[in-house]
């Protein structure tokens, strides 16, 4: 029997292994992945606004050509990309994109009020891919929110919440919109009425 008596501490050992120790690294792991699956989704949707910052110089540039009017809106456009390209922290980009997002709205109120804009081919395919990008950016938020989302059911959820506060797992921020960006643009076009010079 006194041959035995080093298997009671080992016993012991184990089963603090397999009732502590085990689920603790089980649930610091799955913490870790979830945080990797928020930085994810936000480098997937990072890409998408990226994307559209690319996209809305070449959109605005046409229009430009087509338009010498309404250089607020450009001006606008042109500080929203400043203030992207800018942004480090996902709160930051997050807001940038929005006030990227309601510059390009009043861009696209102008195109529509003018007819001449719309058939210029090279506006039209703009204009279609700016859509789909906007789409995508729209898909994009709402992963990201979900993401966010269940990472932060697990950093709250008890007893991961003790081991999310012991290694620096905070709650992460959803992405909501600003509530400037919930009302419809309202652009006021000025239109150079004075007829054309005859010669």
């Amino acid at each position: 029997m006194s041959n035995r008596k080093w298997l009671i501490p080992v016993i012991v050992v184990g089963v603090i292994l397999l009732l502590i120790v085990f689920p603790l690294v089980g649930a610091y792991n799955d913490l870790v992945a979830k945080e990797a699956g928020v930085d994810q989704s936000f480098a997937d949707l990072d890409a998408q606004y990226q994307r559209r910052a690319d996209l809305i110089p070449n959109l605005s540039a046409a229009v430009k050509a087509a338009l010498r009017q309404e250089q607020a809106v450009f001006g606008d456009i042109a500080d929203a990309r400043t203030r992207y390209a800018g942004a480090n922290t996902p709160e930051e980009k997050n807001a940038a994109a929005g006030q990227m997002e309601s510059a390009l709205a009043r861009l696209l109120v102008i195109v529509e009020q003018y007819p001449d804009l719309r058939s210029n081919e090279n506006i039209r395919d703009l204009m279609t891919q700016v859509e789909g990008t906007e789409n995508r950016v729209a898909q994009y938020r709402r992963d990201y929110n979900q993401t966010v989302t269940d990472y932060n059911v697990n950093v709250r959820r008890f007893p991961r919440n003790l081991i999310a506060g012991l290694f620096g797992f905070d709650a992460k921020p959803l992405f909501e919109a600003e509530p400037e960006d919930r009302e419809a643009p309202d652009v006021e076009l000025e239109l150079d009425e004075t007829p054309a010079a005859t010669g």
